[in-house]
């Protein structure tokens, strides 16, 4: 049976509705008592309740949403709906399009989108390359001396002289990347923070401050008209804004350009590093990719993006994705109420055994086999769907690919160390270094 008749096997709405099943409270108690990941106990609500499945988190109702066609109709079909409230990261973006709602963020959005679609998606491909042949020949250096390196630590690198020269033109110097990393800093501490606004910026102070001031520095080069070696950047677009729409203020511009920075090379650096793990599990994955066809052909870079894919599979940018209830409503046949709290939780739904045939392995021929996945647009959705799926999407994508076109065939990676466990933050991150050294590849 083929994913797809997977899918339609699973049991359909009676079309009568009915409460959301709930699970025990003393599983939630138990969860709290452990201390453990948000992400252990949603695999346990989803194991005993189901694809649409309810549990109390204080007084709230929390209703956690995995089945594929409950996933399209909060994402999709009823977004207005199911709507975002606070993002998680507001105190990193402020006011950026990841976190503004309503008429704001379907102004700013539709700004935005030309950038990283068709035409201004072609504009940035040549930045990208640049990039990726910078890290490459880092890399040769590094293979030349036998020099330890750090698979996270490169692809940040990389992911964000990616982005850094989209925005604004210019390759990402040392002491601009060092000060960036006060982006990934406030992104890791963002789950630990104090539940009030004001202590919360007051622990991540200084390197608010830091970000601060390369944003500043970033606006007022933008806003000179001096264009960048690469030429403008998305940047400029946004200053160029300001010009005719009052609500660009140096502040909202600020948040876009933190927002955009941070959406565009976290999510891309930890998918990269997370996939040269997952290589050096499945060394075979890499071979295949390789042998699909000759450099530069579309039958490569097809099996490359298999391989990046289903890295997306396992750990999707996007793992939880939050909404709210804003009026009563029917989903999937279940009653929801207005007020209820909505956990779409794409990294549950990609490892459904009723979806994905043995999920926990990594088999990028899922993604080149027809019938090897599920077509629902539900059942994959590493970037989210509708419309608020991810704005970078096809820029990231074409990162990753772009990268490894120049690195699969030169290196190989012998990882010295590899993490246990992951971390669920934001992003899905490796929970700890990844020490490494460089081979000549055997393909």
């Amino acid at each position: 049976m083929d994913a797809e008749a997977r899918l339609d096997s699973l049991p359909r709405d009676p079309g009568t509705e009915r409460p959301v099943p709930m699970v025990d409270p003393e599983l939630v108690k138990r969860w709290g008592s452990a201390g453990g990941e948000l992400v252990e106990l949603l695999a346990q609500v989803r194991e005993r309740a189901g694809g649409v499945a309810g549990f109390r988190l204080g007084s709230g109702l929390t209703v956690l949403v995995t089945d594929p066609r409950a996933v399209q109709e909060v994402l999709a079909l009823r977004a207005d709906r199911y709507v975002k409230r606070s993002h998680r990261a507001r105190l990193l973006i402020g006011d950026g399009v990841m976190a503004a709602t309503g008429e704001a963020w379907k102004r700013q959005r539709r700004l935005l989108q030309s950038q990283f679609t068709g035409t201004g998606m072609r504009r940035y491909e040549r930045r990208i390359t640049e990039a990726a042949r910078t890290t490459a020949e880092r890399w040769v250096a590094y293979a030349r001396t036998g020099q330890v390196l750090d698979v996270g630590k490169e692809m940040h690198r990389f992911a964000l002289d990616a982005i850094w020269r989209s925005l604004t033109g210019h390759p990402l110097d040392d002491e601009t990347a060092h000060e960036l990393e006060a982006v990934t800093a406030v992104g890791a501490a963002l789950p630990a923070l104090p539940a009030d606004a004001d202590k919360a910026r007051d622990s991540v102070a200084t390197d608010l401050a830091r970000i601060d001031a390369v944003a500043e520095r970033a606006i007022e080069a933008a806003r000179s008209g001096v264009p960048g070696p690469d030429g403008p950047g998305v940047l400029r677009v946004l200053v160029d804004a300001a010009a005719e729409r009052p609500e660009y203020t140096d502040q909202l511009i600020r948040d876009e350009l933190v927002t955009l920075l941070a959406a565009g090379h976290e999510t891309t650096a930890s998918t990269l590093t997370w996939l040269y793990l997952l290589l050096d599990q499945y060394p075979a994955a890499r071979e295949q990719a390789l042998a699909a066809g000759a450099e530069g052909s579309e039958q490569r870079r097809q099996a490359i993006q298999a391989l990046v894919h289903e890295t997306l599979r396992l750990y999707p940018s996007a793992w939880l994705l939050p909404r709210h209830a804003a009026e009563d409503d029917t989903l999937a046949g279940h009653t929801v109420a207005a007020g209820t709290d909505i956990l779409v939780c794409p990294y549950l739904t990609h490892r459904d055994p009723q979806l994905w045939p043995d999920p926990e392995r990594f088999d990028p021929l899922r993604f080149l086999t027809p019938g090897g996945r599920p077509t629902h647009p539900g059942a994959y959705l590493p970037f989210g769907i509708g419309s608020r799926a991810c704005l970078g999407l096809q820029f990231a994508l074409r990162e990753s690919t772009i990268l490894l076109e120049h690195l699969l065939p030169v290196h190989t990676l012998s990882l010295s160390s590899t993490p246990t466990k992951a971390n669920f933050g934001i992003t899905v991150r490796p929970a700890g270094p990844t020490p490494a050294t460089l081979e000549p590849a055997a393909v």
